[in-house]
This record gives C-alpha cells, sequence and structure tokens, in this order.
C-alpha cells in the first residue's frame, strides 16, 4: 500500500460492542503475538465492553495495541447511574472512546450537540475521542448522503478538535452488520467530502492529520481494497475484531 509521506498514520480499530467476557482476553494475547511476529504499519486499537478496559489494558497496554472504551458521559462524574465518564476509561487504562455511534445515535436518540459534548470530555480527560459520522439508506437515496455527513462533521467535532485528540469514523448506518459495502466510489468520495469539510473548518494543514476511518462491515475480503482508497486512514472494524485470526487478517492490508 503507498500512502502519502504526509498522511496520517493509519488506524485499525476494533469496536467490540456488547461482546466479550474475561476469558475473551485469550484473543488479545493471540492478536498480540500475532502483530509481534509481523508488525503492521499502522495503530491498533481495541474498545471492549467497559469491564475489559483495565484488565486488558493491564496485561496488553504496553505491548503494541491501545485500548479505549464504546461511549463516555459528558460529565467528569455526578447522578449519573449506569454512565461512565471519560475520566473513568482514562483511569481504567484506555486511550480513546467511541462518541457518536450510529447504534448511539439511533437508538438513544443521540444528535450532533450530545456527541460534541461527548467528544469534548474525552479531550477533557485527555484521551481521543472517535467521532462516528455517517448515513442512513433513506438519506442516501434521497441523495443527501453527503449533506447529512457534511453536517455531522460541522456540528459533532468540538471547536478544538485537532488531527490529534480526534479521529473521524465513516460508517454508512445501512452497511453495518448487513454484509452490504458501498461501492469503493461511494466511500472515496464521501472521505475525500469528510476531508474538504475538516480543513474548511480547521485549515487545510491540521484538517490534513485528522485520520478518518472506515467503518462498514469491514472484514479480511474487503479490507485491503478498502484501506487503500485516499483519504481512508484506516477501518472502524466491528464483528471481525472479536477474533484475532480476522482481526489479524485485515491488518495485512498494512503490511509489506
Amino acid at each position: 500500500m503507498t500512502r502519502s509521506p504526509n498522511a496520517p498514520r493509519p488506524l485499525a480499530a476494533g469496536n467490540w460492542k456488547m461482546n466479550g467476557l474475561f476469558p475473551a482476553g485469550a484473543e488479545v494475547e493471540s492478536l498480540v503475538g500475532r502483530v509481534k511476529t509481523d508488525t503492521p504499519a499502522c495503530d491498533i486499537l481495541i474498545c471492549p465492553p467497559a469491564t475489559l478496559i483495565r484488565p486488558f489494558a493491564g496485561a496488553w497496554g504496553q505491548r503494541g495495541i491501545a485500548f479505549g472504551g464504546q461511549d463516555c458521559h459528558f460529565a467528569e462524574k455526578g447522578a449519573h447511574t449506569g454512565d461512565i465518564s471519560a475520566e473513568m476509561i482514562k483511569d481504567a487504562g484506555g486511550d480513546y472512546v467511541i462518541v457518536g455511534h450510529s447504534e448511539r445515535r439511533t437508538f438513544y436518540g443521540e444528535g450532533d450537540e450530545m456527541v460534541s459534548h461527548k467528544a469534548a470530555a474525552a479531550h477533557r480527560a485527555g484521551i481521543i475521542a472517535i467521532v462516528c459520522v455517517g448515513e442512513t439508506l433513506e438519506e442516501r437515496d434521497a441523495g443527501k448522503a453527503i449533506d447529512i455527513v457534511s453536517q455531522q462533521v460541522d456540528f459533532s467535532l468540538p471547536t478544538l478538535s485537532t488531527g490529534a485528540n480526534t479521529v473521524v469514523a465513516y460508517e454508512p448506518v445501512w452497511a453495518i452488520g448487513t454484509g452490504r459495502t458501498p461501492s469503493n466510489e461511494d466511500i472515496a468520495t464521501m472521505h475525500a467530502a469528510i476531508r474538504s469539510r475538516l480543513t474548511a473548518r480547521f485549515g487545510a494543514g491540521e484538517g490534513g492529520q485528522f485520520r478518518i476511518l472506515y467503518g462498514g462491515s469491514v472484514k479480511p475480503a474487503n479490507a485491503k481494497e478498502i484501506l487503500g482508497l485516499p483519504d481512508v486512514d484506516g477501518a472502524l472494524v466491528g464483528g471481525a475484531s472479536l477474533l484475532a485470526r480476522d482481526f489479524d487478517a485485515i491488518l495485512d492490508a498494512y503490511r509489506g
């Protein structure tokens, strides 16, 4: 894979969602071994359930893999039963947190303003926010995909976002978990539009340093092709990140 020398270092992020008990650490151990043997030219992140961040980060956080949370509350602390703060993720050994995932936006009614508050909380805590954006099938069929995603980029990223503290993940909502994937042209066009919005907001220099991940049924069979597209700086991987052999096969896109 040929990348511009000015391109940000790619990130391969695994979102385990509500999957995994403590014994799932065996998959992390296996992945660590595979990465140590043949290290890919990218950063590697696993976002397990919150209950597993501390044991995983404690065991493998210094061995080539970072860990993070799947969501956070915007407050540092308080009467928010069942929630977890960005500071708690940091305290547990997390370096990242996903905010605005389509499942949070769809099932919990989280809009751009809430996502921006959560991303700002991540910045406050000193961890990196992965801000998810993406359109529904209805929005795409109506010809509004780029407008919708551009609006989300404008309003979901806090003013103080930088390429160092924020990652953008484009996830076409209609492709997640369905096995359907947009065409390479669709992906490249959307990533170019996101890059354009980032440079418009933050300037050409800083805007070019944000990593833009693709997240929509990324798997070993399509990873190399998708991750080789312009302005695709990595992947947000769902189900294929649960097994070391599958996630490692995706990492092959950044080897050799």
